[in-house]
C-alpha cells in the first residue's frame, strides 16, 4: 500500500525523540556488535556484498583521482540505504521472531514507496555531490594526476595542493552534515513503521537538534570505522558495514519513541 503520500497534514505529526547523553552511541556500537557476533555470516555476508561493491568502484576511480573523494562520500551517503537487509535482520531479533534473510532481504515492501522516494533522493545527492568534487578538483587542481598514487605523494609533498584539500573537506563536511542530519534514523524508521519520507527526515533531524552530544559522536564513530574500512582496501568494511548497519538500528530504536499510526 502505499504510504508515502497518505495523510498529508497528519504525516507531519512528529514522533516522540527521545534525548540520551553522548556516551550512548557506544552503547549503540555494543548491541551491533552483539547482533553481529550472533547472526555470524548471515550479516557479514551484507558486507562482503558492499565491500566488492566498493572495491569495483575504486578501481573504476584509480585513474581518476577526483572521484576518490566523491567514492568515499558517496559511499556514506547510500550506506543507510544499502543496509536496509541488516536493520531488518537486528528488527527480527528484537521481536523474537526466527532470523529470515529472505524477510529482512525484502524488508523494503512494508513501505516500498516511502523507501524507493529515500532512495532516489540519496541517488541525486550522490549525483550532485560527484559533480561538485569534479568542478572543486578542476578549480584548484592544476597539474595532471594519472592515478590515484601520484596525486597522494603530490598532496603530501607541496603545500601548494593545500587550497584542494581544504575546498574538498571543508565543502564535504558541510554536505556530509546536512545528509547525515536528514538520515541518521530515516531507512530503520521508514522501514519501521508506515510513515512518510518527511516525517522520517525531520524526525532525523530533530534527534540530531535535540542529542547534538551523541549524534557528534555517533557521526565520528562512524567517519572512524569506514576510514578504517576504506584503509584496508574495502577488507574491514565487510565486519564495519554490518556492525553499523546493526548499530543504526539500535539507534533509531534509543532515539525515537513510539509512532502514532492512527
Amino acid at each position: 500500500m502505499d504510504h508515502a503520500f497518505e495523510h498529508p497534514i497528519d504525516s507531519f505529526t512528529l514522533p516522540q525523540v527521545r534525548q540520551v547523553p553522548a556516551g550512548r552511541a557506544l552503547v549503540w556500537l555494543q548491541r551491533g556488535w552483539a547482533d553481529l557476533r550472533r547472526l555470524g555470516l548471515t550479516s557479514l555476508g551484507h558486507g562482503i556484498f558492499v565491500s566488492g561493491f566498493g572495491v569495483v568502484l575504486l578501481a573504476l576511480s584509480w585513474t581518476a583521482p577526483y572521484l576518490v573523494p566523491a567514492f568515499a562520500g558517496g559511499f556514506l551517503l547510500v550506506a543507510p540505504f544499502a543496509a536496509i537487509g541488516v536493520y531488518a535482520l537486528s528488527q527480527q531479533i528484537e521481536n523474537g521472531e526466527p532470523v529470515s534473510p529472505p524477510a529482512a532481504m525484502f524488508a523494503w515492501r512494508r513501505n516500498a514507496n516511502s523507501i524507493a522516494l529515500f532512495g532516489l533522493l540519496l541517488a541525486l545527492a550522490l549525483i550532485f555531490w560527484e559533480r561538485v568534487a569534479a568542478i572543486l578538483f578542476a578549480m584548484f587542481y592544476a597539474g595532471t594526476a594519472p592515478d590515484v598514487n601520484h596525486l597522494t605523494r603530490e598532496m603530501l609533498s607541496s603545500a601548494d595542493h593545500w587550497p584542494l584539500l581544504v575546498a574538498f573537506f571543508g565543502t564535504g563536511f558541510l554536505f556530509a552534515a546536512a545528509v547525515f542530519s536528514l538520515s541518521v534514523v530515516t531507512v530503520p524508521m521508514l522501514l519501521d513503521k508506515p510513515v512518510d519520507v518527511v516525517t522520517a527526515a525531520l524526525t532525523s533531524l530533530r534527534c540530531c537538534t535535540l542529542n547534538p552530544g551523541a549524534t557528534l559522536v555517533w557521526a565520528a564513530l562512524i567517519a572512524g570505522l569506514c576510514l578504517l574500512g576504506f584503509a584496508t582496501a574495502m577488507i574491514g568494511m565487510v565486519v564495519v558495514f554490518p556492525w553499523l548497519g546493526h548499530a543504526t538500528w539500535h539507534a533509531y530504536q534509543d532515539l525515537v519513541g513510539q509512532v502514532d499510526e492512527s
